[in-house]
């Protein structure tokens, strides 16, 4: 279980689905991209708050790619996971797939990288535990969270 040697990105790992209704689609019958947005980053919320046990707030939106659409009557699922920790900051990734409700067949619709910073109760920064990545696709989750996360802050440096 979690302590504050860290915890694995399995811990806190998030998978809901939703289904597409016609409120959260325009005129050509495909999502939103506010409504998957919207998923994504209450998905990405509960993982960081199931990371670090604390409230959290969304930093940014590091990445968004929309790959393939989304129609009416699809079931959307979202996988979440933490990705890279700072000190009080988190990465995590979101895959966010179209699903045939009928057959089955999934096919990656959107992904997405957020950063979340972990709040004490003066709502202030604070640390979080580490991650401890296990398996090597979390291993290289986090390499890649790593140079991400090291690009932006180079490039705040200069454009700053």
């Amino acid at each position: 279980m979690a302590n504050e040697k860290g915890k694995s990105p399995k811990e806190s790992a998030v998978e809901t689905r939703y289904l597409l209704m016609p409120s959260q689609a325009n005129p050509q019958g495909t999502a939103f991209g506010g409504a998957i947005v919207a998923w994504i980053d209450m998905v990405a919320a509960m993982v960081a708050q199931r990371h670090c046990g604390k409230e959290v707030v969304t930093a940014g939106i590091d990445s968004l790619v929309f790959m393939e659409p989304v129609r009416i009557g699809d079931h959307v699922v979202l996988k979440a996971s933490i990705n890279y920790v700072g000190q009080s900051s988190m990465e995590v990734g979101v895959q966010v797939s179209r699903e045939d409700p009928y057959g089955g067949n999934r096919v990656i619709a959107t992904t997405a990288h957020l950063t979340f910073v972990a709040l004490d109760e003066n709502k202030k920064p604070t640390v979080v535990p580490p991650i401890l990545p296990e398996t090597e696709q979390e291993k290289k989750r986090y390499e890649n969270a790593r140079l991400r996360v090291k690009a932006r802050k180079e490039l705040l440096k200069k454009i700053s």
